[in-house]
Formats: structure tokens, sequence, C-alpha cells
């Protein structure tokens, strides 16, 4: 884990990059992976006076390599979802007066009411997620409401913390705490990132009050007022022109949550969907009309007032298909792909599910086969991938996504041409893939950029027009109809698993 900077000028070039590794650069921390994982294997956290030190160590290593911050003309950036810091009673007063002569970490370290942050690994507060989904009327319904079932963002104190709790006055997201830094003030939480904490209306884009009350007293007060994603919130602070030579008109835009900023990032449109494919497989998508479930999650869009966005994680990524490789192809994916060319799609209805772990979309486990116990290897290969990218397209469309004819598919992390085919099919689109690191990072630039140009009227997709195009990498199959006779079966598949999982809670087994 790490502190990331990326500028861009006028075309969107990319003209610095610079990094702190939180755990070699910051050892006086003692973190690993950028993390704290308590005793009791649940509770992870990160400390907040180390993302103040690493931001203070950022910056110098810019200005050392002759970096010139007068040229900035906007700020933006993006923080990993589900975390907060606890700002004490008191940190108002010394962020709207710090000292340009010292470091930032220096004047900041008695500013936290937690000293750790709760973050996005945290799973500590399963309890609170169960009586907020109570509260208010069950799962479905805090859905509705907030874009997703309940998730473990401790924004509420445990018992242990309480008395913390009391002494806090502000609380912040780790985008919004960043965005405070350069501000000097408390910065507001924005939409998209705020859509994330299963608080806010989503549709009305400001707190519910119903969530609020069900998770802790005096809640709103801390929190403050929510803010439009592309808000522009102030200028920098006298810290920053002073120390480093910002100039006193350089924006600070609203900062959001590394999702989000991975969407503006990877400029994807109405109508568009991402893919990227790891460990674990995540799907992004741009929708317009959505309908919140208890399977994925639905924020508001970062780059489009209007519009939402929606992401699916799946647990079951890499591994099923490494595990897949090794069995049937000998371990070698050039073999893997041949599988894939020599098997016609659709696999003459042979369609799998893989879930080497507990899923999360569905939850569910195990190896799941439609109406027979074994495959052929290269019919098991194409099973497991024509399965995996179902279950996007299938838990993609319950959300809200809408297959159209001029559409597209982005994948990352990809490059296999057969793996690419597959996908296209099955969501009947073209699929492009794009050259993007660090897209969260580089999506918060544009934003940035776009925040600065927002007098002009031009969308974000518009200012973006001179980006490097996407690639053409695979077109449907002519002539397939992969939803006449795939998804109903991978949706009746789904069902019999659905229907095994709740025999086997019943039975105890």
């Amino acid at each position: 884990m790490n502190l990331k900077v990326i500028a861009v000028d006028g075309n969107l070039e990319v003209i610095v990059q610079s990094s702190v590794q939180f755990d070699s650069e910051l050892p006086e921390f003692r973190t690993r992976g950028g993390v704290h994982i308590h005793d009791d294997k649940l509770t992870v956290t990160s400390p907040a006076l180390m993302f103040v030190k690493a931001l203070d160590v950022l910056l110098e290593k810019m200005r050392n390599a002759g970096f010139d911050f007068s040229r900035v003309k906007a700020i933006s950036g993006s923080g990993q979802q589900h975390g907060s810091v606890f700002w004490r009673k008191g940190a108002r007063q010394t962020l709207n007066h710090l000292d340009p002569q010292k470091h930032l970490h220096l004047q900041l370290q008695e500013c936290f009411a937690l000293q750790d942050c709760p973050v996005w690994m945290d799973s500590s507060t399963s309890d609170q997620c169960q009586f907020l989904e109570a509260a208010v009327g069950g799962a479905q319904r805090l859905a509705d409401i907030t874009g997703s079932r309940a998730y473990e963002v401790r924004l509420t104190p445990k018992t242990p913390e309480i008395s913390q709790y009391l002494h806090s006055s502000k609380i912040s997201l780790i985008s919004s705490f960043a965005s405070s830094l350069f501000l000097g003030d408390y910065a507001p939480i924005d939409f998209s990132d705020g859509s994330g904490m299963n608080l806010m209306d989503i549709f009305e884009r400001r707190w519910s009050q119903v969530c609020l009350d069900a998770a802790a007293p005096q809640l709103a007060e801390r929190l403050g007022d929510l803010m439009p994603s592309a808000a522009v919130l102030g200028c920098v602070s006298l810290y920053y022109t002073e120390r480093f030579g910002f100039a006193p008109s350089c924006k600070v835009v609203a900062f959001t949550g590394d999702n989000p900023g991975s969407l503006a990032g990877m400029r994807l449109q109405e109508g568009d969907l991402a893919v990227s494919l790891g460990t674990s497989d995540t799907v992004f998508l741009w929708i317009r009309d959505p309908r919140p479930s208890t399977e994925g999650h639905i924020f508001c869009n970062p780059v489009d007032c209007g519009a939402y966005m929606a992401l699916i994680c799946f647990k079951n990524g890499s591994f099923p298909r490494e595990r897949i490789r090794d069995e049937c192809a000998g371990g070698s994916w050039e073999r893997f792909s041949g599988a894939l060319r020599s098997t016609p799609m659709g696999n003459h209805g042979n369609l799998g599910m893989y879930f080497d772990v507990m899923e999360i979309t569905p939850p569910a486990a195990g190896v799941h086969r439609f109406n027979v116990s074994w495959f052929e290897q290269d019919v098991e290969i194409r099973a497991l991938l024509e399965g995996q990218f179902l279950a996007k397209r299938v838990h993609a469309e319950k959300l809200g996504y809408k297959i159209r004819d001029e559409c597209s598919a982005v994948v990352m992390l990809s490059d296999d041409e057969a793996c690419l085919q597959v996908l296209s099919d099955v969501f009947n689109a073209p699929v492009y893939t794009i050259d993007v690191t660090d897209s969260a990072c580089l999506g918060c630039a544009y934003r940035a950029l776009h925040a600065l140009e927002a007098g002009t009227g031009a969308s974000f997709t518009e200012m973006l027009r001179n980006a490097p195009e996407p690639q053409l990498a695979a077109r449907p199959t002519p002539g397939l109809r992969t939803r006449s006779y795939l998804e109903p079966k991978y949706s009746q598949s789904l069902n019999t698993v659905t229907v095994h999982l709740v025999v086997d809670s019943r039975s105890g087994s």
C-alpha cells in the first residue's frame, strides 16, 4: 500500500509520477501492507499519522526532484473506500493555522481522536451491520436507500472507543481526510465516496436520517454536509503556497474513493462496462437507472451528477482459472487458450460455476456443473471461463446494466485473445483494452482538470477526447445468440446452488 501522485498537463500527458511506500519508507509505523491486523484478526487499521507523514515525504520528493508546484492549477485525489478518520476536538484550529516551517505530521500528531484508522479490510462490525439492516427493514431495504446491503464501514464506535468518539469533532473518509490536508480545513465528503457508507440516500443525495439514527448518536454533525464530486472546495491553504510554492489560486477539487476514481481513470461512458481480472475479479458499470440489490454496490457517479456507477466483486478470480489450467492444460496458458479456441461458443450447453472459496456474488462455495458430474478437459476450461463471464453479465444486469449494440466492455489486466473473445461473445459487445496503470490516481487528475473547465460546459467525456483511445480487441462472433441458451442455464444453476445452500444451512451441515 502506498501514496501516489500523478500530474498531467493540459494535453492529458502524464508529466510526473511518484509514490511513497508505507512499509519500507515509513518503517517506524510497523505496518505490513500498510495496515495493522489486530489480535482478534477482525480489526484492521492504519495509523492516521502515517498518511500525513507520507504526504510530507511525497511533497519533499517532488520538490527535491525539481517539480514546479507553481504550475499546478488544481488538485484532486482518491482514497481507499470504507476507511475513516476521527478528528479530535480542536483539530480544526490546528488545520487552519499550519506553520509552513514545520512538517505536517509534527503539527497534526495530537489531532486524532482515534490514532488508528479503521480501513476497508476491517471486519469487526458484523453486529452493527446486522443492527443497521434490521433498523431500516432488512438488507434489500437498506440497499434501496443506500445502494448496497450493510458492509463493514466503521464510522460508529465500538464499545471500547465510546470515549474517543465523544471527543471527536469530525469524521472523515480517507478521501475527505486527504482533501482536508490540502484545504487547511475540514473538507466535505463527496457524493460518490459518501454513497459507499450505508448512510446516504443515493437518490436524494443526502444523508438518510433513518440510517444515521440507527448508526450512532450525533453522527450527522460529525459527518457534515455532502458535496458534489466535481465541486471546487476552495484553494490550497497558505501552508502549501509558502512551503512549496503552490500558486494561491490552486484549486482543491473534492476527493473521492478509489473505485470511483478508477471509473474516471478508465474513461468509461454511459453503457460501458469494465472488467478487471485478478485474484478477485471486479466489474465496473456506468448506469443511468440503477436497480439496487443485496449483491454489489451502487454509487453516485463521480463524473456525471445525474448518473450512477455500480461495482461487483467476485472472490473467485484467478485462483480457479489457475487451478483449471493446471488440471486441464498441464499448467500452460497457451494450451488453456488453445482449448478455448477449439471449443464452440456455448460449449454445447456445458456450463459450470467454480467457487474455490466462499463467493460473495452469489454467496456459494464448491464446483457446480450443470446436470453432469464431470467434463472433458477442453470442455471444463470453456465451462469455467464462460461461467465466470456469464456471472458478471447476469449480476451486472440485475443492477441495471443494459446490453446495447453500441456499448463496449473494457477489459484490464488481460491481453489473451481467446479470453477476450469469450468475454465479447458472452456480453454480445465489442471488447476494448486500455493501458491504464494507477487508474484511480490518473482519474482524479482528469477530474481536477474537468473541474477547472466546468465553466465551458464540456462534459467529462468531451474533455478527454484527446486522451489515448482504447484498442479494439474482439468483436462478438457473428450469428451467435448467447442469451437464448446460456443465461437461462446459468440462472437455473444459480437457483439450484442457492436452494442447496438454504437446505444445508437449515440442516446444520
